[in-house]
């Protein structure tokens, strides 16, 4: 439900839009083109201010920057996208990466202090108050430890939960209208993929659980030649506050200078897609926030870079169905297997279980075919994905969550590996991974692996094996015997039950009988009904039952 604050923040939304002038680009839009007279009658745009007049790519920047992290993130994405936009916007959006303006250092060192504890100077040998580098949720200082060790200390934006969460709520409302009043919300789930939004940057505001990421993603890399991950310096760790190793490289971004190192670029594209597909599929632990403020290169050795990452308040990971569904479908992809590709999205139930798949075939290798055997720079990943959503839209394909932020990646790797190598040959890359992936998840291989991580397992049991098998057939005689004796129980209850069947058969019978001799020698005495030999067949019948019953009497007593 709209309240009093959303309305508000949507009038500030528009207001920072206005101020720097980003009605005029809406408006130069091929949707907005036909009604830009409208801006005539704007007062605003005869009044040229400082904002409005800065080149176009700085006042987007400004905005998002005014507008909050929710924002900024957007941009941080956006500047990874050359081939979507224009040099000077792009430009300008790098500057969110890791220049975003920094709070007052004062109050960062005041948040420091509060978390640890103790002032800087009983902390830390040196501390840098101008911060190192500073992004949409926290800021980054160097220091030096007591014994030496330089480390760097980020620090959460003081009351960014609420300026979160507030966002957050706006883009609530946002999906839950796109839901209710167009066409293609209920496939695209905005609701869904806000909720999955919500969890992973509130993640972000918790410094502890990154630094649990950052050493998770250090383990799995550990004797790593690609990748580098920092220590964390957990006893000065908390929520707010996070200590860490510092590391020195180029930033992934900085071409000329990686350049004038003479670093092998086709190496580093190939590493960057290799890192990526092991966090995925080795390790199911990936680092979802690859953008290149958070990338570095060690140049030590120019035809052997590695790359060192930092900022870890995104992760992500998959389920082994999503896993498997994902390498299945890469490597179809791959093969050219179109069939394939579309059987696997029927079996999943992304798209309806009606859908006939030879039309969805021939519509995958529409989009698809095309990209094949081209290097890098001649794909257009932006034009790809507009015409997968269109086929996506014809055969109602639901949109899947839970892989929006591998998706996310996805475009930062490829925005990276755009930038580093425009002829890196993507696929060439990546299938070979894949094919090992898979054969060690079916197969012989995926046996023997299965047996090696068991060895261990039943190395531990097989020595009480002998005890556990003599248990097994004492338990096994003990149930034999209870076995046997239950079978003479119920013998004997069958036979009980056939005694009783018994008498109570010749108890009705008897009592029949004596009813029936007690009719008939009434009758005798009632001369319109009277019966030749009446009272003889009374008794009779009567000396029958009293015998019945003296049976049955006798089965009781028995």
């Amino acid at each position: 439900m709209i309240g009093p604050t959303h309305i508000l923040r949507l009038f500030h939304i528009n207001r920072v839009l206005l101020r720097h002038g980003l009605d005029e680009i809406v408006f130069a839009t091929h949707l907005f083109r036909p009604i830009r007279f409208l801006l005539l009658f704007s007062p605003w745009h005869w009044f040229k201010t400082e904002q409005r007049s800065a080149p176009r790519g700085v006042r987007i920047r400004k905005a998002l920057e005014e507008l909050g992290p929710i924002f900024i993130k957007f941009g941080q994405l956006l500047s990874t996208r050359r081939d979507v936009l224009v040099d000077d916007i792009a430009d300008e959006l790098e500057k969110l990466q890791d220049r975003v303006p920094p709070f007052d250092a004062q109050q960062a060192q005041e948040l420091i202090e509060a978390a640890l504890g103790e002032s800087v100077e009983e902390a830390f040998a040196e501390f840098e108050k101008i911060p190192l580098a500073s992004a949409s949720i926290a800021q980054v200082h160097a220091a030096t430890l007591k014994n030496g060790r330089q480390v760097v200390v980020k620090v959460l934006r003081p009351d960014i939960l609420h300026v979160i969460k507030r966002d957050v709520a706006l883009l609530y409302i946002v999906a839950g209208l796109a839901e209710r009043f167009w066409s293609e919300g209920p496939r695209l789930r905005p609701r869904e993929i806000v909720a999955e939004y919500e969890k992973t940057i509130l993640d972000e505001l918790d410094l502890v659980r990154e630094a649990g990421n950052a050493n998770q993603l250090r383990q799995n890399f550990i004797d790593s030649d690609i990748l580098y991950v920092p220590e964390i310096i957990w006893p000065m760790t908390h929520k707010k506050v996070m200590v860490m190793e510092r590391i020195y490289g180029v930033p992934v971004s900085d071409l000329k200078t990686l350049q004038a190192r003479q670093i092998d670029f086709k190496i580093l594209a190939e590493r960057g897609v290799e890192t990526f597909f092991t966090q995925v599929f080795r390790d199911n632990f990936f680092h979802a926030d690859m953008h290149p403020g958070n990338v570095f290169v060690n140049c030590d050795d120019p035809q052997d870079p590695k790359y060192i990452a930092v900022d870890f308040g995104i992760v992500g990971s998959l389920s082994p169905d999503d896993q498997r569904y994902l390498a299945e479908n890469l490597l179809a992809f791959f093969h050219r297997d179109y069939k394939r590709v579309a059987q696997l999205h029927v079996d999943s139930g992304w798209v309806p279980v009606g859908t006939r798949v030879d039309e969805f075939e021939a519509a995958i290798r529409t989009v698809c075919e095309p990209i094949f055997e081209r290097p890098l720079k001649e794909i257009s990943f932006g034009q790809l994905l507009v015409r997968l959503f269109q086929t996506a839209r014809r055969f109602d394909m639901t949109v899947q969550p839970q892989l929006v932020l591998l998706e996310k990646t996805l475009l930062n790797i490829e925005g990276l590996g755009r930038q580093l190598y425009p002829d890196l040959d993507l696929w060439q890359t990546a299938k070979p991974f894949l094919e090992r992936w898979m054969s060690e998840q079916v197969g012989p291989r995926a046996v023997l692996n299965s047996i090696k991580q068991e060895l261990p397992t039943w190395g531990e049991a097989l020595p009480k094996l002998p005890g556990l098998l003599y248990e097994l057939l004492q338990h096994a005689h003990e149930d034999r015997l209870k076995a046997s004796s239950q079978v003479d129980e119920l013998a004997r209850l069958r036979k009980e039950m056939r005694q009783a069947n018994r008498r109570s058969v010749l108890a009705i019978v008897g009592v029949g009988l004596l009813v029936s001799a007690a009719v008939i020698f009434g009758l005798d005495g009632y001369q319109p009904l009277m019966l030749a030999g009446a009272p003889l067949v009374s008794w009779a019948l009567g000396l029958a039952g009293g015998v019945l019953l003296v049976l049955a009497l006798s089965e009781v007593r028995d």
